[in-house]
């Protein structure tokens, strides 16, 4: 393993050991849960949107550490950012668990980058994406359970 490597899995064991924005947010105007039955992870997103600005937004659930931790980079990036931004992010975010063709060092992903490596673990790529279906569904007025089969 390089030392990228290293440093990504090490991004994401710190984001599941200690999860950014988890917990339930009071003041929210939009939710949706997300469940993965195949491994189990269950994830809820609570957005609070200002008109298309996602003023906040947090998560709770249970899941494997890739899940939890994409959900905590996840919200720390998409807080603050419009709806069309969020859903650009979650388009890049997908190419990036999915296409092998993806070069990370000129895509611009930012904290997204940490999760190159998963698409070469097919069962961890609906891990990775379950936080990111759940923003989607809780953007665009969802709120039932979606569901990565």
């Amino acid at each position: 393993m390089n030392d990228l490597e290293q440093l990504y899995q090490q991004v994401i064991l710190d984001h599941n050991k200690s999860p950014h924005n988890y917990g339930h947010l009071p003041s929210c105007n939009r939710t949706a849960d997300g469940m993965n039955p195949l491994c189990g992870d269950h994830i809820t997103v609570e957005l609070e949107l200002n008109g298309d600005i996602i003023k906040d937004v947090h998560f709770t659930g249970s899941g494997c550490a890739i899940s939890k931790s994409s959900a905590s980079i996840m919200t720390t990036i998409v807080k603050g950012k419009t709806m069309e931004e969020a859903d650009r992010m979650f388009e890049q975010f997908h190419h990036l668990v999915t296409d092998d063709t993806i070069d990370v060092s000129d895509e611009g992903l930012g904290k997204m980058a940490v999760f190159a490596g998963v698409k070469e673990f097919p069962a961890r790529v609906k891990c990775a994406s379950l936080a990111w279906h759940t923003l989607h569904a809780a953007l665009h007025g969802e709120n039932e359970i979606s569901t990565e089969s």
